[in-house]
């Protein structure tokens, strides 16, 4: 318990009592702001701290080290799980189904980990005898609500402890705090400009210049995309093939999806592709600028809309892209656990049940063009794609009784007004 330190007071169920909180699960990633936290929840709460780090395909990351870290600031015990596959299987496959993007833009990986990293967290701290769970999220984005959703939802037993947003340290507060405790920071406190968060589906980035609007992006914030400026002159061609929606071959080879993403990653961003420069309306009432670089994501997408055009009719994909959008909104909201959401699922689901096929993609200096389609289901004919007349399901010569019926309406509307509009005319 601690002992002469003021909290803020709860506003929420959930948020953690001081007096009661006796073991603590931090999510911890080694960083800057999990690495105070872990030292400062200690001192400030005199509480017992389990670590919990999870792989969600974090390039470069060297999860030894951290867990020794962990373990070097006082944790009385700290995990990683790999959280890859179900990632990939039960948040990123049901997101390409959905053509997962909010904001015309954001292809939700951050968006996706965070349901699936409180639910990891919830079952760990349930394990090592947590009564609290702590993160490192700001009372500024949409990951607090993200966490704190799931927490409540599937642990109504569970406190949580956020300090970044009640602790009213900025970063020179925090890298000065590390200083005086002698805590290590990843890169060393001059360096690491950016808030930097990334997964298998995608990197943000923000921070720095990147909150001034009238700034262009600079080229040290770029870690996965080659700046299409430098990307080589000579154009990428990928094959993506899908089955009922899921990309299960590149090139004619049949991948696992956590491969296959990795490997069409490293294609595009080589090529330049995937660079996106966002402005976003959070759910917490903020615009904000990001950097995001979604090399795969950029291209899987782009390859599984195009493939669900092929087949599917006018109406269908019509509906879907209302549908998409709204999926795409209850999850970037920190809605997962939202029966809608399920419902949605079950929707998508059924509509990729015909999403079989391959699409040709051309990467060249950053941009992802569709260029060749195949599917055994495609809604299409060449023959009735012609301008002769194929004598088959299409009739040339039913045209113009279909124009005047299809028309009638709209004809007889226009007549109408127009003859309102002549009587007030003449009555003025």
């Amino acid at each position: 318990m601690s002992e002469g330190i003021v909290h803020p007071p709860t506003t929420a169920s959930y948020e953690a009592d001081p007096e009661s909180v006796g073991r603590v699960l931090l999510l911890y990633s080694g960083g800057l702001d999990t690495s105070v936290m872990l030292h400062w929840i200690q001192k400030n709460y005199g509480a017992e701290v389990v670590a919990l780090t999870i792989n969600l395909g974090q390039p470069d990351e060297d999860y030894s080290v951290v867990t020794g870290k962990a373990i070097d600031l006082g944790a009385i015990d700290a995990r990683v799980v790999d959280a890859r596959q179900e990632f990939v299987d039960d948040y990123i496959t049901p997101a390409i189904k959905a053509n997962a993007l909010y904001g015309g833009g954001y292809p939700l990986f951050t968006a996706l980990g965070r349901p699936l990293i409180a639910k990891i967290a919830v079952d760990v701290a349930r394990e090592t005898g947590c009564d609290t769970i702590a993160h490192g999220c700001t009372g500024k984005g949409n990951d607090q609500v993200r966490i704190e959703a799931t927490i409540a939802t599937l642990a109504p037993e569970l406190k949580v402890i956020a300090p970044v947003r009640s602790w009213a340290m900025g970063r020179e507060e925090e890298i000065e705090y590390a200083r005086e405790h002698s805590i290590p920071v990843k890169g060393g406190t001059e360096t690491a400009p950016y808030s930097i968060d990334d997964n298998l589906w995608g990197r943000s980035s923000e921070g720095r210049w990147i909150e001034d609007l009238e700034q262009p992006p600079l080229d040290d914030v770029f870690q996965l995309v080659t700046p299409p400026e430098r990307a080589p002159d000579q154009a990428t061609v990928v094959n993506i093939g899908f089955e009922k929606g899921v990309p299960t071959s590149l090139d004619g080879e049949a991948l696992g999806l956590i491969d296959l993403i990795n490997r069409v990653a490293d294609m595009a961003a080589a090529n330049g592709v995937g660079i996106l420069d966002h402005i976003e309306d959070r759910i917490v009432g903020l615009k904000v600028r990001d950097i995001y670089e979604i090399p795969a994501a950029a291209v899987i997408l782009t390859a599984h809309r195009e493939l669900e055009r092929l087949v599917g009719t006018i109406h269908q994909n019509r509906f879907k892209e209302s549908m998409d959008e709204q999926w795409a909104y209850l999850v970037y909201a920190g809605l997962w656990w939202e029966p809608l959401r399920t419902d949605l699922d079950a929707f998508m689901e059924e509509s990729n049940s015909m999403v079989t096929g391959t699409i040709g993609i051309k990467l060249y200096k950053g941009s992802a063009t569709v260029i060749t389609r195949s599917s055994p289901h495609a809604v299409y004919d060449s023959q009735l794609a012609t301008f002769s007349e194929s004598g088959g399901l299409f009739r040339q010569t039913a045209s113009p009784g279909f124009i005047e019926l299809f028309s009638l309406q709209s004809r007889m509307a226009w007549q109408v007004r127009n003859e309102a509009a002549g009587s007030e005319e003449n009555d003025s």
